[in-house]
């Protein structure tokens, strides 16, 4: 029987991943990560009906990016009813959303920037879903189409700031404060497992079933595109579970999902 490490490092080489890269020249691409790490080229983003494969980059002469340049970063408060409770509150009757700017994105291995007006900085391993159509008005049906795939983020928080704002914006908002990534895939099993670890501990931190949602990925599209227009490319950060904690300047956190792999980060000062 195949170990379990072997079997997911098997099922990740077998679903597809799409990734943004920058070349050794400073270009920008869109592409389909390979099992032996090259990227085949779009000439445009994947989920446009346009793009056809343009080439072809080898191992070790790209970067990895964040997949996805948005328009804007949604994102869902409370979305676990657990970590409801650990923050000292009921689930929602209906769903917290917030706006973090783009200018929070990081990619995998990049740093997260400790601000220094800040002395509690925490972690928040979240599910993110990629839009692939443009959504407005949609109901759960609609709202499900227009999913072009999931990746992992990291909704990191100034917790210090965020309780003594009374709101969420400037907690939520520093630089680095959005690591995204390594890549988009396309399906996910709803029973997946999102889990954080902090260094070296073989404990996660956070553990919970994507399932365990109080809102789920399509509900929360189509409430989000009542309010406002969701275009190709758009980040939704559906929530995180409980056991968020924090994090200090030399701690490395790492972000897993059953089916999608893992987004680690380093934080520095």
């Amino acid at each position: 029987m195949l170990s379990l490490t072997i079997f997911l490092n098997y099922y990740i080489n077998m679903v597809q991943r799409y990734v943004r890269v920058k070349d050794d020249s400073g270009n920008v691409h869109y592409g389909k990560l390979n099992p032996n790490h090259s990227v085949d080229l779009y000439d445009g983003a994947p989920w446009s009906d346009e793009s056809a494969i343009s080439g072809v980059l080898e191992q070790k002469k790209y970067q990895l990016l964040s997949p996805s340049l948005p328009s804007k970063i949604i994102a869902v408060g409370k979305n676990y009813a657990e970590h409801a409770t650990e923050m000292g509150g009921e689930s929602p009757s209906e769903p917290i959303i917030f706006l973090k700017p783009t200018t929070t994105i990081i990619s995998q291995g990049q740093t997260i920037r400790y601000p220094k007006i800040s002395n509690r900085v925490d972690y928040e391993g979240e599910l993110a879903l990629v839009i692939g159509e443009l959504c407005k008005d949609c109901d759960i049906s609609q709202a499900r189409i227009k999913i072009w795939g999931y990746t992992i983020a990291n909704d990191v928080t100034a917790r210090d700031l965020q309780l003594a704002d009374g709101q969420w914006t400037r907690g939520k908002s520093f630089d680095t404060f959005c690591p995204l990534g390594p890549w988009i895939v396309r399906e996910l099993n709803q029973e997946a497992r999102i889990e954080t670890y902090l260094n070296d501990d073989p404990i996660p931190k956070q553990s919970a079933l994507i399932s365990q949602m109080s809102f789920s990925p399509e509900f929360l599209v189509s409430y989000i595109s009542q309010v406002m227009t969701l275009f190709p490319g758009d980040i939704i950060l559906t929530g995180t579970p409980k056991g968020v904690g924090q994090m200090k300047p030399g701690d490395s956190v790492r972000v897993e999902i059953e089916g999608i792999g893992s987004l680690k980060n380093s934080v520095m000062v």
